[in-house]
This record gives C-alpha cells, sequence and structure tokens, in this order.
C-alpha cells in the first residue's frame, strides 16, 4: 500500500476550488491530473488524453455525474469512474453500482480516503482481464442445441434462491448468464453488483467485499458499505471467484451460510439479504484435492452448476452471432449494412475461436472498420484471420536467396535491416493505419489493435505519434 501511485487522473469538478485542492493532493501522490469544469469538457479530454481514472462530482449543471458515468461507461467501458457527493446514502450508492460506477466518496473527502480509492480503480483499469467486454447481445443469439439447454437451466434456475455457479471458458458470456439469472428472478427490481475477485490483492478484496468501519485502516475516514451490502434484496455476481484467497473463503462462507456479515474493522453482524451467482474459468475440483479452495465453500456454491460451451463446440451459432454483431457494428460505425458470403462464413466456423464469443465479436468490429466494400468474401476474412495471432497459420516466409557457392553475409547492423528496426518500422505502420481506419478515434483504434488504451497511448508516444 505504501509504493507511489502512477497514472492519468481526470477530475470533474464545477468548483475550482475543490479540483484545485484534490489536484494538488494526487499530483503530490504521483499521479498526472487533468480537470474540466463540467460533462462536456470531460468527455472532450477522454478522447484526447490517456485517462485511467475518472474522478466526478455528482451535482454539476448542465451534464451531472450520473449522466457522465453513462457516457463514459457507453464510449470507454474500460476506464473506472468514481463519484463525489456531499449527499451519500447507500441508496444513491446501488445507484452509482448500477449505472457502472467503480466506487464513491463522500464530501468533504478524506485524503487517505481518496488515494486508496483511487488505487483500487487504478489496479483494476491496469488488469486486462477486468476490461469491460463489448455488450453481448441479450437474450443469447444462438441456434444450437446447446445453446437452448442453456438457456433453458437458467430460466429454471433464476426463479429460485439458490446460488448459481457459472463455468466455461473467457468469452462465453458468463456475466451475461449471471444478468440473465438476475433479470429473470423474483429480485429483478433490486441491484445486479459485480465484484471481479482476480482484479484486487487480498486486502483491498476484503474491503470490497464486506466495506469497513470508520477507523478501521488508514484512509477510511467513515463507514462504507462493501459489495455484498450493496446487494441487499438483489444479486451480487462473483466473477471468477477461483481466485479468491483462501482466507477470504472463509469469511465469503459465512455470509452464503447464514446471511450475515462483519465490515472490516467491525464487531457487529449485518444481516444481507443477497442471491449468489458466481462464475469462474478454473476447475474448482482440482483446486480443491491441492488444498487451494475449500471443499465446503465449493459445495455451497456449487448448487446449480450452469456449464456454458465454447463458441467451437457450436459452430453453428456463428451465423446469427454474425450477422447480429455485423448489423450492430455496421449502426454504431455509420455504414450501411454488411453482408456475408458463403465462403466467409465457412471460414468464420472453421476458426477456433480461443476467445469465444467476445473475440468474435471484436474480429467483426474490426471487419467492418477495415472493409472498404460491404460484401465480406472468404478471401476478405481470410486476409483479416490471418493479422490475428492464434486465429489464422502464420504466413510462410520464403527463404533468402543464396549465391551459388557462397553463404549470404549478415547485414550491417545500420542497414535498417535488422530485426529490432523492421518490428519497430511495422509498428508503427501498423499504429499510423489504425489511426486512419479509425478517423483518428484512437479508443476505436485501440481496439483495432487489439491493446488498451493505455497501451496505445504509449505506443503513440514511443514513435513519436502524440
Amino acid at each position: 500500500m505504501s509504493e507511489p501511485l502512477k497514472g492519468n487522473v481526470l477530475l470533474v469538478d464545477d468548483d475550482p476550488a475543490v479540483a484545485k485542492v484534490l489536484g494538488a493532493l494526487l499530483t503530490q501522490a504521483g499521479l498526472t491530473t487533468h480537470t474540466a469544469r463540467d460533462g462536456q469538457e470531460a468527455l472532450s479530454l477522454l478522447g484526447r488524453k490517456p485517462i485511467d481514472v475518472v474522478v466526478s462530482d455528482v451535482r454539476m449543471p448542465g451534464m451531472d455525474g450520473m449522466q457522465l458515468l453513462g457516457e463514459v461507461s457507453r464510449s470507454w467501458p474500460d476506464v473506472p469512474v468514481i463519484l463525489l457527493t456531499a449527499h451519500g446514502t447507500v441508496p444513491l450508492a446501488v445507484e452509482a453500482m448500477k449505472a457502472g460506477a467503480a466506487d464513491f466518496v463522500l464530501k468533504p473527502f478524506d485524503r487517505e480516503e481518496i488515494l486508496f480509492t483511487i488505487r483500487k480503480a487504478l489496479l483494476r483499469a491496469n488488469d486486462d482481464t477486468t476490461r469491460a467486454p463489448l455488450r453481448a447481445p441479450s437474450p443469447f443469439i444462438g441456434r444450437s442445441k446447446a445453446m437452448a439447454d442453456v438457456q433453458a437451466m437458467l430460466a429454471k434456475a433464476a426463479t429460485g434462491t439458490a446460488t448459481v455457479l457459472l463455468r466455461g471458458e473467457s468469452g462465453t458470456g458468463k456475466e451475461l448468464a449471471a444478468k440473465a439469472v438476475h433479470d429473470g428472478s423474483p429480485r429483478r427490481a433490486g441491484p445486479f453488483v459485480k465484484l471481479h475477485c482476480a482484479a484486487l490483492p487480498d486486502t483491498l478484496l476484503e474491503s470490497e467485499l464486506f466495506g469497513y468501519e470508520k477507523g478501521a485502516f488508514t484512509g477510511a475516514a467513515t463507514r462504507k458499505p462493501g459489495r455484498v451490502e450493496l446487494a441487499h434484496g438483489g444479486t451480487l455476481f462473483l466473477d471468477e471467484v477461483g481466485d479468491i484467497p483462501l482466507s477470504m473463503q472463509v469469511k465469503l462462507l459465512r455470509v452464503i451460510q447464514e446471511r450475515e456479515l462483519e465490515r472490516l474493522g467491525g464487531t457487529q453482524p449485518v444481516k444481507v439479504d443477497v442471491r449468489f451467482v458466481a462464475a469462474t474459468h478454473q476447475p474448482l475440483e482440482e483446486l480443491v484435492k491441492t488444498g487451494r479452495f475449500r471443499e465446503d465453500l465449493f459445495y455451497r456454491l456449487n448448487v446449480v452448476p450452469v456449464e456454458l460451451p465454447p463458441l467451437r463446440a457450436r459452430p453453428e451459432d456463428i451465423e446469427p452471432l454474425a450477422k447480429h454483431f455485423l448489423d450492430a457494428h455496421a449502426k454504431a460505425n455509420g455504414r450501411p449494412p454488411f453482408t456475408l458470403t458463403p465462403e466467409g462464413l465457412a471460414v468464420l466456423q472453421a476458426q477456433p475461436w480461443p476467445g469465444n464469443v467476445r473475440q468474435l465479436q471484436n474480429f467483426l468490429e474490426r471487419l467492418v472498420v477495415l472493409s472498404d466494400g460491404q460484401v465480406l468474401t472468404g478471401e476478405e476474412v481470410t486476409r483479416e484471420l490471418a493479422r490475428q495471432p492464434g486465429l489464422s497459420p502464420a504466413p510462410t516466409v520464403a527463404a533468402p536467396v543464396v549465391p551459388s557457392g557462397g553463404t549470404s553475409a549478415p547485414a550491417p547492423a545500420d542497414s535498417g535491416l535488422t530485426l529490432e528496426s523492421q518490428r519497430k518500422g511495422m509498428e508503427k505502420q501498423a499504429l499510423v493505419d489504425a489511426l486512419k481506419r479509425a478517423g483518428d478515434n484512437r479508443t476505436l483504434a485501440a481496439r483495432l489493435l487489439g491493446i488498451s488504451r493505455r497501451t496505445l497511448y504509449n505506443k503513440l508516444e514511443e514513435h513519436g505519434l502524440l
């Protein structure tokens, strides 16, 4: 907790005095700060600067903090938003979390608390596994029996109160399935609260789950509810539950069994009414055998297990998924509708798609942005696949021609033919091409390149393109 903070923070507040004080505090802590006086100015800065975290006041003239949160969630889903409010209540916190806020802090804020909160947000922002995926369709799209069975199981599970354990590879739609359970349940009017268990270290995970009392640790300036409390009357989705450390598994087991918790630093139990849905891509049975996951917690979570099949096991779903994603991305990018030829579809169906539906969705967005025409042929799909690691065999490189009677001489170090110089040249050209295709929209360019916005800005700076 003592290492210096690093990152770019955007402060949004119509009170210059608050922005100045908070900006000085964050700069002193090692952060780079940018300020905006309202939501529109904040959106403009987000389009031009490599922002890692947004800290915004809730009450502002024009676009308020909740409206700004909605815009950031839609256009920059990988940028966490922390809301500042002088009127903090649990209902407001629930509303903010449902809208996608990473956290909230009460005014007047305590120095250590605001730094503690920003540290948590930076940890999540810098963890690629937590980056928000593009929205998957709902309800599920597909014609396979495997997905029909999954939907039937989710519909049955939704009507009860039993804990659901979603299992499957990354990108198969576990969060979508968790939301489907919540939306189909009697708790649909309550909050749906998410927590990615692998994104935070042990100390932060405990405070995120259970909350804390004032003075529980340095930075705890006031009592704050955790995600379990915020989900009261609704559903708590624990993503990657297999990554919870053993010390925390005991406390989670107690909450599931007894429906009560103790905040960090507290002594009194707090009753909660929460339905748990958990997800993991890990083999929990193997973790139980090796002592890395509690057997009693496994049985508590595994009441209604639902396995989400990988995309390669249901190739018949690729056609309806492709049509949906092509239509959605064409509309989002201001393009006319696209047509996928039978040959193009066959190429897509032959791929293993290790990233599953999420990878297919992102690949089709690349096709929409990069294609000159509206008909996607097998040749065009194959050409784009060749640029995607893990989806197509690497092109064969012709062997160098060696003059008869001799061996090829190594190129001089300054000839421009060294591997490193060629790599840098190709990388720079890829950046230029992506920015051109994206109309200089850096968020879209990052998605086209399959990297985060932070990595894109680092590369642009490295190659002198900023």
